[in-house]
């Protein structure tokens, strides 16, 4: 296997980390294999300002690899309960707080302001917005991180969302596609079945995806459920009919997919790790997220260089996929100075963004805002 067969797939991986800071052998994994990014957690965050040095630390691993390419460093904040960034970071409301609001001024807003902070210390992908339509009342999975069980108002205000994020200079990611707004059981512990037709799908979750797209979204995370009346063999997230045939092909969406994480037991219970990551390479997914099982990632890489060998994962598809996500790197992620973090301190929770948040709460409208649910 080449050497740059090897790099460029090693960019296909975004990867968690154990700790506060980064351990030798995670600096030597990421430069050896040309990693594409990190994913942080609780374990990995103290303050604000152990955060910001942690950035510059893993930043400044892209000078010793081969691309040259910043790194993916990427973070769930959706606000409300998946919300990983702790005070003195400004508490974001539930999506539900927001849709209850029906207004993509107040969305963007939120986002923007959002994404100031995330910027800040250093994140540059966000996982959010949901742009699931919450169609069952009783799914907790999902719940109040839905912005709304209304169509309409998911759409507007998820890709409002996007917008506010992306004016931060923070990638935005849509999920969980085509929808995980339904389920009762929750892919972390177990694979989700639906029954739902394609005609379904596309008349009712779909449609804020739709939007999301046009907002210029870079990034789409399908979800870990089967639906067995579209794909009988695999879940969304590691099938070509949703990733290639329905997304690519027929949506035309034209961007980046991110797998969910491929340790969550959807996966874990019915694939192994090689299997589950050649699945989802050959689906379509361009990048491969593991958060929380630090041998996974070498597994993975090596089963993706195995089937390259054995060309059940063709070369231009590797090396298309690496010039996309370098490119998306190179045009989308702004340098960074790390050398002031004093500037830093100004702008997490801040007063502004503790208004904000505290009117959306109240259910009220922030200031410089308006309702535009009419709109």
């Amino acid at each position: 296997m080449s050497s740059a067969i090897h790099r460029s797939l090693g960019q296909s991986l975004i990867i968690g980390l154990k700790g506060k800071t980064l351990m030798p052998e995670e600096s030597k994994f990421i430069i050896e294999n040309n990693i594409g990014g990190v994913i942080l957690f609780d374990r990995n965050i103290e303050s604000p300002e152990q955060l910001f040095y942690l950035s510059a630390e893993i930043q400044k691993l892209s000078l010793q690899m081969p691309d040259k390419a910043p790194l993916f460093i990427s973070i769930d904040m959706e606000g409300g309960r998946v919300h990983r960034l702790k005070p003195p970071f400004t508490k974001w409301p539930s999506a539900k707080k927001i849709g209850d609001l029906n207004s993509s001024s107040v969305a963007f807003l939120v986002a923007n302001c959002m994404g100031r902070e995330l910027f800040a210390v250093g994140i540059n992908v966000n996982f959010a917005p949901c742009a699931d339509v919450l169609t069952n009342p009783k799914n907790t999975v999902i719940g109040d991180r839905a912005f709304s069980d209304d169509i309409d108002t998911v759409g507007k205000t998820a890709s409002a969302f996007v917008r506010g994020l992306l004016k931060a200079d923070i990638i935005a990611c849509a999920k969980h596609f085509p929808g995980h707004g339904n389920t009762m059981i929750d892919s972390h512990e177990d694979l989700p079945i639906e029954t739902a037709t394609l005609a379904q799908l596309e008349e009712r979750e779909i449609q804020p995806f739709k939007k999301t797209f046009r907002a210029r979204l870079d990034l789409v995370m399908p979800a870990h459920i089967k639906f067995t009346n579209i794909d009988p063999d695999h879940p969304a997230s590691l099938s070509k009919i949703f990733l290639k045939d329905l997304l690519h092909d027929k949506i035309r969406y034209r961007n980046l997919v991110i797998t969910d994480d491929m340790g969550m037991k959807a996966i874990t219970k019915n694939y192994e790790v090689g299997q589950a990551a050649v699945l989802a390479y050959q689906a379509g997914a361009n990048i491969i997220l593991y958060c929380n099982d630090f041998s996974a990632p070498e597994k993975a890489l090596q089963a993706l260089i195995t089937a390259a060998e054995n060309k059940t994962i063709d070369a231009l598809t590797i090396t298309t996929n690496h010039k996309r996500i370098v490119e998306l790197k190179k045009n989308k992620i702004k340098n960074f100075n790390f050398g002031k973090f004093s500037a830093v301190e100004k702008i997490i929770g801040c007063e502004q963004h503790l208004d904000i948040a505290r009117a959306i709460n109240e259910g009220r409208v922030p200031k410089g805002t308006t309702d535009d649910s009419e709109a």
